[in-house]
Formats: structure tokens, C-alpha cells, sequence
């Protein structure tokens, strides 16, 4: 009878073992550790998750913008609770708001708070041209600018091309802050133009009057310089 060879045995067990990888440690988790869930509401990106012990929902401007400012946040016992909080702050913003505008009395427009134009400006996608003839409106004050002063200060050669423009601008911040702007007064040119600013007094039959920027507008614009 052969004798078991024990080097055998002890080589088999190398092997069955040589090529195997070593487990590595499971990574510590914590609270730290957040899940961040994206969703949104009305203008507004919503970010939720759990954080620090409780779960979190905030709200930032919606991409595309320029501004990456916290709007609003909220706490809840479960995510879906913050997430429904954040909605109910955000809804009473938005009629508190409404609220405050005032109506032009020129053009029947609503027109939106400070507060309101600022956030608009922050967000929405104006052009170069667009943001020079805001500003310069902004610096004129009451006495505004000619429709060749406002062509100029944006580069433009044509006063009807500056004018749609300024009108377009007027529609994008209009569409930002769900407002109508059909205007009661002056039929032949568009209310979006009138919910940034409004005509001065007509020298004569040729001249339509400056465009002279809301004051809401121009302290917006300033604050944004």
C-alpha cells in the first residue's frame, strides 16, 4: 500500500485557493450618504433626499438659467412629505405675489414686484442687445429713450428691428412670470412691449413718445449691473 503524499494534498489546497481575489470590506455607510431625487414644479427644479437626519426637498431656478440660487426649501417626516411641502411654499409664493402686482393704469397690464422682475432677469435667456437696451433704459429714468436712442443703444440700424426686440425681450419675462399682456390702450403695438415700460408723452403726431421703463423694471435691472 502506497503512502498518501501529503505534498499532494497540500498542493491541491494552493490551487484551489491561488486564483481566488480577496474580498475587499464593505464601504461604511452614513448619513451622510445622500440619494438626491430630481422633479419639478411649475418654474422650478426640485431636488429631495436625506440629509443630516431628516429628509430635505429645495428648490433652484430650472436650467437653462443664469442664477443657481436656493428658492425655497422644506422638511417632512418621509421624502414625499418635504417633497409636499416644498410644493405648498411654493404655490403660496406665487399667489402672495400675484397679489401684490399692481395694474398700469395706462395699459391695463399687471405688473410684477422688484422681486419678481429681478428673478425673471436672472432666469431668463435675453440677448446682448436685449440687456443693453434694458440698461440704458434703466440709466434714463423718467425721461426714457426715443426709438432711435433705444436702436442705438443696442446696435441696431432699424428702429422697427429694435423695437421687436424689446418686445420680444418683454414676452420672455411675461411667459416667465405667467402674465397676460394684452394692452387696452395703443392697438397697433404689442403689450409685451408695455409690460417692461411705456410710452411718454407724444411731442407730435409723428412722434410715438419714449419708452420709458417701469420703475419696477429699472430698479431690477439696476440691482443686476
Amino acid at each position: 500500500m502506497k503512502p498518501i503524499s501529503t505534498n499532494a494534498r497540500t498542493a491541491t489546497g494552493r490551487e484551489l485557493f491561488r486564483d481566488k481575489p480577496k474580498k475587499k470590506p464593505a464601504p461604511k455607510t452614513s448619513d451622510a450618504t445622500i440619494a438626491i431625487q430630481r422633479g419639478e414644479h411649475g418654474r422650478y427644479q426640485v431636488k429631495s433626499g436625506y440629509m443630516s437626519g431628516e429628509f430635505v426637498a429645495r428648490a433652484f431656478p430650472k436650467a437653462p438659467s443664469n442664477a443657481r440660487g436656493l428658492i425655497a426649501e422644506a422638511t417632512g417626516e418621509t421624502e414625499e412629505a418635504a417633497i409636499a411641502a416644498l410644493h405648498d411654499i411654493i404655490d403660496a409664493r406665487e399667489t402672495r405675489r400675484r397679489a401684490d402686482r399692481r395694474v398700469d393704469p395706462q395699459t391695463g397690464i399687471s405688473i410684477p414686484s422688484n422681486e419678481e422682475y429681478a428673478e425673471a432677469l436672472d432666469q431668463v435667456a435675453l440677448t446682448r442687445p436685449q440687456r443693453a437696451m434694458l440698461t440704458t433704459l434703466a440709466l434714463a429714468g423718467d425721461d426714457g429713450l426715443t426709438d432711435a436712442g433705444l436702436a442705438r443703444s443696442a446696435g441696431y440700424k432699424s428702429r422697427a428691428a429694435a423695437n421687436r426686440a424689446f418686445t420680444n425681450a418683454g414676452k420672455l419675462i411675461a411667459n416667465y412670470l405667467d402674465v397676460q399682456t394684452s394692452s387696452e390702450s395703443r392697438p397697433n403695438e404689442s403689450g409685451d412691449a408695455y409690460f417692461l415700460g411705456y410710452r411718454g408723452p407724444q411731442r407730435n403726431e409723428d412722434d410715438p413718445g419714449n419708452w420709458i421703463l417701469h420703475a419696477e423694471v429699472r430698479y431690477a435691472v439696476r440691482i443686476g449691473m
